[in-house]
């Protein structure tokens, strides 16, 4: 059997030499992640929160997580090409990564073993749930105006860790958050230059002009330096280190995390785990399919089992492998909008991640400055959902707004999700639209309280 019949091209009124260009515009598009989940991910002692591994120096475990990030992307992405027939490309998710690090290990203090294992549980859960239709019935239960608000909200997220990491947002004890010293930090001075230089190439059109952008930043930085314009030790260049392809130091810890938990508080953080997971996914995938026009008329994805099956089976193994969630990427659009249509379109572009291993000593080798360019051009491009929101309608108004502003102010996506949530069935009560109502919205509210009653009231933080 050929691509054409098994893709069943035809049918989608499609050619393999459209599809192969579409998958290489979608991982072109989304390749920076090789380099961004690393730096998210990776912790550095006494500075940033994330995986540490004793005997190995940050810049060596950046490695191993592009090595893995490669491998979980390629996984789900196959899955999601020859089990889905669906042109979209999955890897471990812009804000999930985040909230493992920022949220689950840094705030909560958790060892990032136990924090893999329940990736790796909570990645089993969704399988399960998957295979008898119960996550495809739960998604049908988001909210309209929460799905179209996600990512919207994720993008604001990514924007704000994004900027801290350049230093062009810097906290403050009166406002919060202000700006930084710009004009006399170099390392902002030159994120500066390298976010509008990755902003002008995305609006030109440059395929691939988020990866361009930074590695044109760090190039930049590293000649500045050699010049003597700036100290050695200004930050404009990563530590010295050589890049690794060894990943046993890191794949199956999820085992020493499953080895060494309390029973308690290991369920709190699956829980928690559970539902960021569950509903940025579906955010994710919605997102995906309004920006591809897959959408039915209800606003839902059809035959969504499929894509969410391939999600969590690439989600298991990227935890096992040692790496946060994978979902899928709403740059697989670009490769939409260049006609893909079918699983080939999702095939080709697995087939380049693999090839991508040969960049693992370029994620190593870039700054977390200029890696995080990525996260504020994403962020800014994932404001555009927020036009399918009906502002006229205060019912729809209030859980949408929630959604978007609590994300980034509570630095949440669960957080996010949750007001939107809790909020849709009170202002349809409110405004007696007791029609648009399910039982199921009820039930998804009161699990929500419940989520921000153990999130907020310490039981899970004196547990762990």
């Amino acid at each position: 059997m050929g691509l054409t019949e098994y893709f069943d091209l035809d049918a989608h009124d499609t050619t393999v030499r459209t599809e192969v260009l579409a998958g290489i515009t979608t991982f072109l598009t989304m390749s920076y992640i090789v380099v961004v989940n690393p730096a998210i991910l990776a912790g550095i002692p006494d500075t940033k929160p994330g995986i540490i591994i004793d005997g190995f120096s940050p810049t060596q475990v950046r490695s191993m997580l592009a090595v893995v990030t490669i491998i979980a992307a390629a996984t789900a992405t196959t899955i999601m090409a020859l089990y889905a027939n669906r042109p979209f490309a999955q890897a471990p998710g812009l804000g999930l990564n985040a909230f493992f690090a920022f949220t689950v290990v840094g705030a909560l203090g958790i060892p990032w073993q136990t924090a893999l294992a329940a990736v790796v549980v909570e990645g089993v859960i969704f399988i399960l749930l998957t295979a008898v239709g119960a996550r495809e019935y739960v998604i049908r239960l988001f909210p309209q105006p929460v799905k179209f608000a996600v990512g919207t909200g994720i993008g604001l997220f990514l924007t704000i860790i994004g900027l801290q990491a350049m230093g062009i947002v810097v906290d403050d004890s009166a406002t919060l958050v202000t700006m930084g010293q710009v004009a006399s930090n170099p390392v902002a001075i030159l994120s500066v230059f390298g976010l509008f230089l990755t902003f002008a190439l995305y609006a030109r059109g440059i395929k691939g002009s988020i990866i361009v952008g930074v590695v044109a930043t760090t190039v930049l930085g590293w000649l500045v330096t050699q010049a003597g314009l700036v100290a050695p030790d200004a930050g404009l260049v990563a530590a010295s280190s050589s890049a690794t392809y060894d990943i046993t130091p890191l794949a199956g810890s999820f085992l020493q995390g499953l080895g060494s938990i309390e029973s308690f508080s290991f369920a709190l953080v699956v829980f928690t785990f559970f539902f960021v997971d569950f509903f940025d996914t579906a955010g994710t995938l919605v997102g995906v399919g309004q920006a591809g026009d897959f959408l039915d008329e209800d606003g839902n994805l059809p035959d969504v089992d499929k894509p969410l099956m391939a999600d969590a089976i690439g989600t298991t193994v990227g935890g096992m492998l040692g790496t946060s969630t994978v979902t899928t990427y709403i740059e697989s659009a670009t490769g939409v909008e260049e006609g893909g249509r079918t699983g080939l379109t999702a095939l080709v572009t697995a087939v380049l991640f693999l090839a991508s291993l040969a960049l693992v000593p370029l994620a190593a080798a870039i700054p977390l400055y200029a890696s995080h360019i990525a996260l504020v051009v994403i962020g800014v491009v994932m404001l555009s959902n927020v036009v399918d929101i009906d502002w006229n309608d205060i019912t729809q108004t209030v859980p949408a707004g929630m959604t978007i502003l609590v994300m980034p102010f509570t630095y949440s996506i669960a957080y996010g999700i949750a007001a939107g949530i809790i909020s849709y069935p009170l202002v349809k009560i409110a405004a007696g639209e007791y029609d648009d109502l399910r039982l199921g919205h009820l039930a998804l509210a009161g699990a929500f309280v419940v989520y921000f009653f153990v999130r907020t009231s310490g039981l899970l933080a004196s547990s762990v």
